[in-house]
């Protein structure tokens, strides 16, 4: 407990009035090698499917390109499989010249795939959200900082994709929200990851009776009150309980990460609570939400995922990276 408080006033000192910059980034299936624990059938390690060493560097080293390139303080991550798959990638990264002392994973529940995150800077915590008993749900990862005597919490999501209906993005919204107002609403808090929710779900699911099984709520934007914050974050007026989504923050053909059958998506998002607007203590900077849409992540106009054949055996093509942009904000600590 004594060096995390002294590795603690030791970032206080450094940082002085500094620039954060905080990251999300869904990593397609990152599986170890390891024989335990429930993975995909084409992530059976030394398999047909080719999943072995050599195809596991590969990954691990595009992922890592991918990350040195946003260089993030802090980066929430999606869809890695275990500690040991974080471990890997943390060494990775460390390899190529990227160092992330702190990291942490929500491994408390044995799903195929879960939420982590890697940082430069020490937490005082990080614990999970248990939204159900059931392994349809993953569990929300939420860490706790101390920056300059500012306490900042961030909640790693990853939500039931759209083969579920929004009723069950819902439910991960209700434990967030329950844990929110637990905390208070005049703290800072950020809430990121793969929500497989648009900035404006509501609108864009309407028509599509599989997955509007709650009357057009919906878990981003109603249960997490996003509706009424839709301007230029310099244009926002106060409003105590409800999320502001970064989104809006940026050029409406900028705001993707996902591409669903030739159409840009946003379903991860960067959500932030109303005290990170007021230009004190820690403060979103304006205008500072981005993806990551460099050229070798693109094949064509499709995202270049990582390459998986088709085939009655599929078998993994040592090529890609994934499915996802990343997504970042730049934050001020004074």
């Amino acid at each position: 407990m004594k060096t995390l408080l002294l590795l603690l006033a030791l970032w206080a000192t450094l940082l002085g009035d500094n620039i954060l910059k905080i990251a999300t980034y869904n990593v397609e299936n990152l599986f170890d090698l390891e024989k335990n624990g429930y993975k995909y059938k084409e992530y059976k390690p030394n398999s047909k499917s080719l999943w072995n060493k050599k195809n596991y560097k590969i990954k691990l080293q595009n992922i890592s390109r991918v990350i040195k390139d946003i260089d993030a303080d802090i980066i929430a991550l999606q869809e890695v499989h275990s500690l040991q798959a974080l471990k890997d990638l943390r060494f990775t990264l460390k390899q190529n010249g990227l160092y992330y002392q702190y990291y942490s994973i929500a491994d408390k529940k044995s799903t195929a795939i879960k939420v982590a995150f890697l940082s430069k800077v020490p937490f005082v915590y990080a614990k999970e959200l248990n939204v159900t008993l059931s392994y349809k749900y993953r569990n929300i990862l939420e860490a706790k900082f101390r920056l300059n005597n500012n306490d900042l919490y961030i909640f790693i999501n990853h939500w039931k994709s759209k083969s579920g209906p929004e009723s069950m993005r819902i439910t991960s919204a209700k434990t967030l929200r329950k844990r929110i107002t637990e905390i208070g609403y005049d703290k800072n808090i950020i809430l990121l990851g793969d929500f497989n929710s648009d900035y404006e779900e509501y609108i864009k699911f309407k028509r599509k009776r599989k997955h509007n099984d709650t009357n057009g709520k919906t878990g981003i934007n109603h249960v997490l009150r996003t509706l009424k914050l839709t301007q230029k974050a310099e244009d926002l007026k106060y409003e105590k309980e409800n999320f502001y989504n970064l989104w809006y923050d940026t050029d409406a053909s900028k705001r993707y990460s996902y591409i669903f059958r030739g159409k840009k998506e946003a379903l991860d998002n960067i959500l932030i609570s109303q005290p990170l607007l007021d230009k004190k203590g820690i403060s979103y900077i304006d205008s500072s939400i981005t993806n990551l849409d460099a050229k070798y992540l693109f094949k064509k106009k499709n995202i270049y995922r990582w390459q998986v054949s088709r085939a009655k055996i599929p078998k993994h093509k040592g090529k890609g990276y994934s499915d996802h942009l990343p997504v970042m904000a730049k934050f001020r600590v004074k």
